[in-house]
């Protein structure tokens, strides 16, 4: 049995947060990087291990630590691993599939499994696929694999304290509470957010923007193009966590007119079904669409030259209302991007004030396909990254039950870099993991 916990629990999260975020480090560097003493962090460390958060281990010979003694001449400092057996479930919902992924502590995804839909599902037929899909995953789960938690990815408008999608027009939802019928469905917390918010922050932390303090990023999938925003290394929200929602950037006065309402959206104006329209690729093949781009065929360029104008259009809108360092651009934009190169960047430069492109990129997405899976997975482990605390159960024990029910919308706990008492609305916009 664990021994109470000796350190104080905000230590703990940061010791663990950083580990989870920034990989195997060195004790001697956890020490360094949180300026706490070395009695400190050989504490913490030995707690979080004894809950099976992290592991321990001798560095390898030339490897990280193998030259940072700790205590006395010639011994190394350990390297602080995260542990790839504690899991969160990622799960993604589109027009066409809902999608659960099993994603370690370590970054290392598991298990996933995608369920296809034969029509736009809806909210509780959503519900009753991530319960038979994530039961799935957990009958054949390796043994000891820990689950603690749920995060969900929508291509929608979704109220970050408790995960109501106010408008998901794609899905064609509209007020529907999503994460508090699915945490009661599954008997675990869940938290549902942006699909493109959650990629914005998994690009930051583990992408082609790691790092970086000032970033937008559009996503282009089967729903359209959604964007999210980063701001002084924090999600940028807005005041019911709304805010980035660039597919719907004015971009063309005589554009097509959206669903949104609107006439010359970006996602009318730039879309993936055009493109795979004119390639003949499959929606979802994206090395098919990427092949047919090569192939330079006229009728394709003169659509990819509308796309791109849009684009840049919609950038430089970005650029001139946030001014980040770093557009990373996913899905088929990711690949328009890869096609024409330089030509996204010079369009946004040729509109923006040139002050405000000194350090500008424009850069694909590095995730891929796992982009939306590991910023869905920083959900489900915003509990155990606020607490430091292990309170999962081995994975079997989570199975969902068959049967599909509806419940009544509940409200996830709040989540904060410390524990605090503010208001719900105030919690979830301090939060930076679920914005």
């Amino acid at each position: 049995m664990a021994r109470p916990a000796t350190t104080t629990p905000g230590n703990a999260a940061r010791v663990l947060r950083i580990v989870h975020e920034g990989g195997p480090l060195p004790r001697a560097e956890l020490t360094r990087r949180t300026g706490l003493n070395r009695s400190t962090v050989l504490a913490i460390v030995g707690e979080l291990v004894e809950q099976g958060l992290v592991h321990e281990e001798s560095p390898a010979p030339g490897g990280p630590g193998a030259d940072r003694p700790t205590a006395g001449v010639g011994r190394p400092s350990a390297i602080v691993r995260a542990s790839p057996d504690v899991v969160a479930a990622a799960v993604t919902v589109e027009i066409d599939a809902v999608g659960v992924a099993l994603v370690a502590l370590d970054g290392t995804v598991r298990d996933r499994l995608v369920e296809p839909q034969p029509s736009v599902p809806s909210a509780a037929v959503a519900i009753d696929a991530v319960a038979r899909v994530l039961g799935t995953l957990t009958t054949r789960a390796a043994p000891g694999l820990r689950l603690v938690g749920v995060g969900v990815a929508v291509p929608g408008i979704v109220r970050v304290e408790d995960g109501v999608v106010r408008d998901a027009p794609h899905l064609g939802w509209r007020d529907e509470p999503f994460a508090g019928p699915l945490a009661d469905r599954l008997g675990l917390p869940v938290r549902a957010a942006n699909d493109a918010n959650v990629g914005a922050w998994a690009e930051r932390l583990y992408g082609s923007a790691r790092g970086v303090d000032d970033l937008v990023y559009l996503n282009g999938g089967a729903s359209g193009i959604g964007g999210g925003i980063v701001s002084a290394g924090r999600p940028f929200s807005g005041a019911d966590g709304y805010a980035g929602e660039l597919g719907h950037t004015f971009v063309a006065a005589n554009g097509v007119r959206c669903h949104c309402g609107a006439v010359g959206c970006l996602e009318t104006e730039a879309s993936r079904e055009s493109l795979t329209a004119v390639t003949g690729t499959p929606p979802d093949d994206l090395d098919a669409l990427a092949a047919a781009l090569a192939e330079g065929r006229d009728e394709v360029e003169r659509v990819v030259d509308r796309q791109v104008t849009a684009l840049a259009t919609a950038i430089r809108n970005a650029v001139h209302t946030v001014d980040p360092e770093v557009v990373v651009l996913g899905g088929f934009l990711g690949e328009l991007l890869g096609h024409v190169g330089d030509r996204v960047e010079d369009e946004v430069r040729a509109q923006t004030m040139a002050a405000m492109t000194d350090r500008l990129r424009v850069v694909p997405a590095a995730l891929g396909r796992d982009v939306l899976v590991r910023g869905a997975a920083e959900l489900g482990f915003t509990d155990l990254l606020r607490d430091g605390q292990a309170t999962a159960t081995p994975i079997q024990a989570a199975q969902a039950p068959a049967r599909a029910t509806r419940v009544p919308a509940q409200t996830a706990p709040p989540a904060a870099d410390t524990p605090t008492t503010p208001s719900d609305r105030d919690d979830a916009v301090e939060e930076a993991r679920s914005a």
